[in-house]
């Protein structure tokens, strides 16, 4: 993940820290439809539990059916510059491959031991639809995104949940769906009794972002949702005062408000070859940013170059989180059984 596409890392930098890019895109009513998704059929979800990726079966300890499921919604992967569709082509195989060998494996791994894994595959956006110039088109592109995101749930709610507790995890643009799905589903409606947690990385998200979910302040905590967004120690990003400042900033280590922990603390970093560093990181909460040192992994050259850690946001903490989930898990049973 740190060392693959490392073109792709940088033009999604670029635009994180606010430098102007320039697309070479169709309207969107021009764009080339896409075949939708058909969530009934199994070739529709990227991960299922009864249908599990070569990808992550290494992480997949136990094959019995969990007490809890996952709903994790990945991030954005289309960002070509000369890309003209505005949505990604989800029958694509390399398009498949790719959200297998990134998301999947670096990001929707760490909630595998906590329940049963649903990943859908959608037709998510283009990056541009971030960048003000192309904000009317980009809305467009992703409400379709969002409708697929919908589609799916609704499907699983249906057809898999049979009454389990959930997490709802994302990254991303998959944030920007989950916190809509989040307030059309779940937020003040019957629903909410059943959401363990709810993991909203790599997007602000503010503390009255929902009308009755609410930040969580310790480990064990259940029933509503942590955030962050990550970067070098002591860079901002160059639009820190729209995009960050004021959203919520969860110590994704100690899982409570305390501002810096040492990497001590830390319990391991997922790098490249599904390596695991523990005890790697610093890190420093500062109003809508998690500060991190640069981590003492092999080969960091890259790491010490750039500012902004956001595509790492998950795998910096991939066994905080594991572990974090696993608790949160247990203690949604001990409180509701």
């Amino acid at each position: 993940m740190f060392k693959r596409n490392l073109l792709k890392v940088y033009v999604l930098l670029w635009f994180l820290t606010g430098c102007k890019i320039s697309y070479n895109t169709y309207d969107f009513e021009k764009s080339p439809e896409i075949a939708k998704p058909d969530y009934s059929n199994n070739d529709s979800w990227a991960v299922l539990p009864n249908s599990f990726p070569d990808e992550i079966s290494q992480f997949k300890t136990d094959v019995n059916e969990k007490r809890a499921d996952i709903f994790f919604i990945y991030p954005t992967l289309i960002d070509a510059k000369n890309q003209k569709e505005w949505n990604s082509d989800i029958w694509n195989e390399e398009i498949r491959k790719d959200v297998l060998d990134r998301p999947v494996k670096y990001q929707a791994s760490a909630w595998i031991d906590s329940g049963n894994l649903y990943v859908p595959f959608y037709r998510q956006a283009h990056i541009r639809v971030f960048n003000e110039k192309y904000k009317e088109d980009g809305i467009k592109a992703l409400n379709l995104a969002y409708s697929d995101i919908k589609q799916a749930f609704t499907y699983y709610l249906e057809n898999f949940n049979n009454n389990k507790p959930f997490i709802i995890a994302s990254h991303s643009q998959g944030t920007v769906h989950a916190k809509r799905l989040i307030s059309e589903f779940i937020d003040g409606k019957e629903l909410q009794n059943k959401l363990i947690a709810a993991y909203l990385i790599g997007i602000k998200v503010t503390e009255d972002e929902f009308t009755n979910l609410k930040p969580m302040n310790s480990p064990d905590e259940i029933g509503g949702f942590v955030s962050w967004n990550t970067y070098k120690y002591n860079k901002y990003p160059r639009n820190y005062e729209s995009w960050f400042k004021g959203g919520i900033t969860t110590n994704p280590i100690t899982w409570n408000n305390t501002e810096e922990t040492k990497k001590e603390s830390h319990k391991g970093m997922l790098y490249r070859d599904l390596k695991i560093f523990p005890n790697n990181i610093d890190i420093k909460l500062i109003d809508g940013i998690v500060w991190s040192s640069v981590p003492d992994v092999p080969g960091n050259f890259f790491l010490k170059m750039i500012r902004s850690y956001h595509f790492a946001d998950i795998n910096l903490f991939w066994v905080d989180i594991k572990e974090n989930a696993k608790i949160r898990v247990n203690q949604w049973f001990k409180k509701n059984n």
